[in-house]
């Protein structure tokens, strides 16, 4: 299951009892502060969640899967998301298989 903005509205408009055009306005006015914050080059630490930050990446040589054709990477920045240590706890404890109540193991 994938969680949009409209979930993200809904939770606030069910559990905290905004309306819904508040809730969806809220949900907005967070995303926008993290993408123009992002946009300015700033990092954006979320507690207990995790952090993120923009990376420039160089120029690199690349190739074209199809034919085999080396082309040249464009640089350019990207965004990247560090979990914070709670999230990465929370998410080893609940990575237990449901059939055997014993933990997975991601084998190649």
């Amino acid at each position: 299951m994938t969680v949009t903005k409209a979930d993200l509205a809904n939770t606030l408009f069910e559990q905290l009892g905004l309306n819904k055009r508040e809730a969806k306005e809220f949900v907005e006015l967070f995303f926008e502060k993290i993408r123009e914050s992002l946009e300015s080059g700033e990092s954006v630490k979320l507690s207990g969640f995790g952090g993120f930050s923009v990376r420039d990446k160089k120029s690199r040589p690349g190739r074209n899967p199809k034919t085999g054709e080396e082309v040249p990477v464009t640089p350019r920045r990207v965004v990247t998301y560090k979990a914070s240590q709670k999230v990465k706890d929370r998410i080893a404890k609940n990575n237990v298989s449901a059939l055997d109540g014993k933990p997975e193991t991601n084998q190649l």
